[in-house]
């Protein structure tokens, strides 16, 4: 999996201008139910971010590809909780995994729409936060208002804390190596 991720990381850099799209997508992906258990999404924006920090690419267009990304995989699987419910949770890998059901339901009904915008950052929580407002019949008004924290602020820190990490060990490497 890591050679898989190094070489997605390695075909951003050498293709900048599909930066944005690529964010969309695996962001996408990572905020999509089911789908997100699946691909190793945030790891790869970390990876890309810290691209950020070589000028290898710039943070704006990861960030727009990922927010939209995050967005539209959020939106989808509230419209796969609203459309489907309990059928969902009752296929694969879902119902290999009660804990992550139990804990997106556990989540919304403690935090209610604030779930929303930690269900983001959280991936034991993001399979299934978003099908439980579906599910719960969550007005998509204030679900979106929610998601769209949730997603703007996900596509800003995760890439973010790849660019600062990279900041980091050039600066330590300069540190160390003199160059």
């Amino acid at each position: 999996m890591d050679a898989a991720i190094s070489a997605l990381i390695d075909f951003v850099a050498a293709n900048r201008p599909w930066a944005f799209w690529i964010a969309l997508v695996f962001a996408t992906g990572e905020n999509t139910a089911i789908i997100s258990i699946i691909i190793p999404s945030t790891a790869i924006l970390v990876g890309v971010g810290a691209l950020v920090a070589t000028g290898s690419l710039d943070f704006w267009p990861i960030w727009a590809g990922a927010s939209l990304g995050a967005l539209i995989g959020s939106t989808f699987s509230y419209w796969l909780g609203l459309r489907y419910g309990d059928r969902i949770l009752a296929m694969w890998p879902l119902k290999n995994h009660p804990e992550m059901v139990r804990n997106g339901t556990e989540a919304f009904a403690k935090w209610g729409p604030v779930a929303i915008i930690i269900g983001h950052f959280f991936g034991p929580l993001r399979p299934v936060v978003f099908l439980m407002c579906g599910m719960a019949r969550m007005p998509m008004g204030p679900f979106q208002v929610y998601n769209v924290i949730g997603s703007l602020g996900w596509a800003y820190v995760v890439p973010k804390f790849g660019e600062v990490g990279g900041i980091i060990v050039g600066w330590l490497w300069r540190l160390f190596t003199g160059s």
